[in-house]
């Protein structure tokens, strides 16, 4: 479980970040269709949000500015946003009332939703609670948050892309530079974060623990010409090599 140092330190930084994270927001807030990860990649492509929103009840773990917030809402979806910048969910409610969309904003760590068990049908996470919670305590907490037949959709670092990046600004290369078994904490020298990555068969492990069904696992391969907001990988690399995986998962009835 992510202790409380750690949730500290996530929340000064992206505190810190959230600045430079607004162009982005009003970018995806705005934005006709979904697009996700990284390099953009369309939803007709990963299918994130496939399957009946209209009327159900919804939650985003690690929301940030909330714009996949409002890609729920728009479809018909009762949403809350739980985030743990107080500074992220600024940007998130200009927004929203940029927008005139009603979302539910709470500032809190997705490791300990104050919501009871069985509130939601339908969680999601990019790049939020997804990475910078333990996955050992956060899918945990989504499953309890579930209704059986519940649907987890998550957006995550690909493990073998981490394997090969040296450090968080810079892109990946062609080599392994750290191990692949143990894998699990993540602190990089340019930032005071804290992220988390499992191996595919540890994560599944956790997944099935906490409930879950695995529906699909896809290794995210970006369309060509693509173009990154955060340079992680070179388009040639994300192209021969997973950069990102979307998890697709149901809560067992």
């Amino acid at each position: 479980m992510t202790d409380a140092d750690d949730v500290a330190r996530n929340r000064a930084q992206w505190d810190d970040w959230a600045a430079e994270y607004e162009r982005r927001g009003r970018e995806q807030w705005a934005a006709g269709e979904p697009s996700w990860g990284v390099r953009n990649v369309p939803e007709s492509q990963v299918r994130m949000l496939d399957g009946e929103l209209d009327g159900r009840d919804a939650i985003e773990l690690g929301c940030g500015t909330a714009y996949v917030s409002a890609w729920l809402a728009r479809r018909g979806a009762r949403v809350v946003g739980i985030d743990n910048s107080p500074a992220q969910l600024e940007t998130a409610r200009r927004l929203q009332a940029e927008h005139g969309l009603e979302v539910e904003l709470i500032l809190g760590d997705a490791e300990h939703v104050p919501y009871p068990d069985a509130s939601f049908d339908f969680a999601i996470s990019e790049y939020g609670a997804s990475i910078w919670c333990d996955p050992y305590a956060w899918i945990p907490e989504a499953s309890r948050l579930l209704r059986p037949g519940g649907r987890l959709r998550f957006l995550v670092n690909s493990p073998l892309h981490l394997l090969c990046t040296p450090d968080a600004e810079e892109p990946a290369g062609d080599r392994l530079l750290r191990p692949y078994f143990g894998m699990h904490r993540f602190e990089w020298s340019d930032d005071d974060a804290v992220n988390f990555c499992l191996p595919h068969g540890e994560l599944i492990a956790v997944l099935r623990a906490s409930g879950f069904e695995i529906e699909e696992l896809l290794e995210v391969r970006p369309p060509e010409g693509s173009e990154p907001f955060v340079n992680y990988a070179t388009l040639e690399w994300a192209r021969k090599w997973p950069t990102e995986d979307v998890w697709k998962v149901r809560k067992r009835g």
